[in-house]
């Protein structure tokens, strides 16, 4: 059983999806970990995502999909988390595709809903506590207009085979892991 984690930049996706793995007993799957893992292995698909990060490229869908497929053939009794995985609708897409052929469903793909202001709030706050200047409101609301626009043709697709569910990202910590644990819970009693 997969269950997918989206949200905007600053939503907190990480952290719930820690949270939910351990709640549900399940594997957290972060592309970034996955992508960074293979590197420092020097596995094959590792060797062949470092030459487009070394060129400072964009590693392709077909190889972060094949580290997925990996991971996921590495077996997880209690099903897995996807945190950062699926971006757009491509992606998506193949991950159906790749799901089915390992016999694998999605149980819910949940939706961290934050409001912009608060976003920029988060991120400048986090910007400021690591030292960092590059998070500027400017390009943080730069980077949330991205998102929206790759984004939404992805809630769209989950919103229309009935697994989007969201939440309401802004509170506590663990007030929100609460209301995602709850969705997920739920949707992973009854796989679709």
């Amino acid at each position: 059983m997969i269950w997918i984690l989206l949200g905007p930049p600053g939503a907190g996706k990480g952290t719930q999806a820690k949270m939910l793995a351990e709640h549900l007993g399940a594997e957290h799957v972060s592309t970034g970990d996955l992508l960074r893992q293979a590197v420092a292995e020097g596995t094959e698909l590792g060797r062949k995502a470092k030459s487009f990060m070394e060129a400072g490229e964009l590693v392709p869908d077909e190889l972060i999909l094949g580290m997925v497929r990996e991971k996921l053939g590495s077996g997880s009794a209690g099903g897995w988390i996807l945190d950062g995985y699926p971006r757009n609708r491509v992606q998506a897409e193949s991950l159906a595709g790749m799901l089915g052929e390992v016999g694998e469903t999605i149980a819910c793909v949940v939706d961290l809903q934050v409001p912009e202001d608060e976003l920029v709030r988060r991120i400048a706050g986090r910007a400021a506590d690591e030292g960092r200047a590059d998070d500027t409101e400017e390009t943080v609301r730069n980077r949330l207009r991205v998102y929206r626009e790759q984004t939404q043709p992805l809630i769209d697709y989950y919103g229309g085979r009935g697994l989007l569910q969201a939440v309401d990202g802004v509170g506590g910590i663990e007030e929100i892991g609460s209301r995602v644990q709850a969705v997920a819970g739920a949707a992973g009693r009854t796989p679709r």
